[in-house]
This record gives C-alpha cells, sequence and structure tokens, in this order.
C-alpha cells in the first residue's frame, strides 16, 4: 500500500508528504494561489517521465549500456471540458553519446512504456501516449 499525507498550507498551497520527501504543489495568483509549487496535474507528467526514465536507465544498465546523457520532455494537451484530463502526451526520450546501439535503447523504451512503467498505463486510460526517441538529435524509429 502507497500512503500519501497533504496538508493545507494558505490560500492554494498545500505540501504532501511522498515517501519521506515533501513535495509543494500550489497554483498561480491569477488562480488564487503564490506560485510556490508545482501544479497537481503537471506533477502526473513528472511522475510518468520520472517512472519511465528509471525504467529505462534500469534496462540500460543490465545492457551493460552506461555512458551516455538522458533527458526527456513530455507535452500534453487537455481536453476542453471538466474535468480537464489530459488527452494526447507526447513523450520524448532524447540520448546524447558516442556509438549509442539504437536497438538497445529502442528496446529499453519500449520495454518501459510498453510493459514496466505503471504511471504510463494508468495514463494510457485516458490519453493517446506518443513516444519519440531521439539519439544524438536523429529521431529514431521504434
Amino acid at each position: 500500500m502507497t500512503t500519501v499525507t497533504t496538508k493545507w498550507t494558505g490560500d492554494m498551497s498545500f505540501d504532501a508528504l511522498v515517501t519521506g520527501h515533501h513535495i509543494k504543489m500550489d497554483v498561480t495568483k491569477e488562480s488564487g494561489g503564490n506560485d510556490s509549487g508545482a501544479r497537481p496535474k503537471a506533477m502526473l507528467l513528472a511522475a510518468l517521465m520520472g517512472c519511465s526514465g528509471m525504467d529505462i536507465v534500469s534496462i540500460l544498465k543490465k545492457m551493460k549500456l552506461e555512458d551516455y546523457r538522458f533527458d526527456m520532455q513530455a507535452d500534453a494537451q487537455t481536453s476542453e471540458d471538466h474535468p480537464m484530463v489530459y488527452t494526447n502526451i507526447n513523450l520524448q526520450f532524447m540520448f546524447q553519446g558516442d556509438a549509442l546501439p539504437e536497438e538497445k535503447i529502442l528496446k529499453a523504451v519500449d520495454l518501459s512504456t510498453e510493459k514496466y512503467c505503471a504511471v504510463n498505463a494508468m495514463l494510457k486510460k485516458t490519453a493517446k501516449i506518443k513516444v519519440q526517441v531521439f539519439i544524438n538529435g536523429k529521431e529514431v524509429n521504434q
């Protein structure tokens, strides 16, 4: 079981205690907050990238691939009606390094996004998730 506790800290600000770590959440001043923390819905995208990123790094380590740089970006569109859920998410996995084996990287990304990442599996129930992989700035196909 996972338990998260969250405390209201005034205005529209909340502090969540997640596995011993504090995460501050807030909204913009225009929405009644102080812009002092992350937006809760955007944190879903961070969780998605963290989940897949950890999978991918772990899989590539097992494949003996360790000398690379790795960044991710998620762009999401929301529905126009309430509740304004994510309907489309574009995930970009960007790798940099010398002589990176395309097949290993594609396999690691595929295993994460199709099998292991629970956050991806949950978000797929409401959003279409597109995956793009780039090696040294060039998109490679899955």
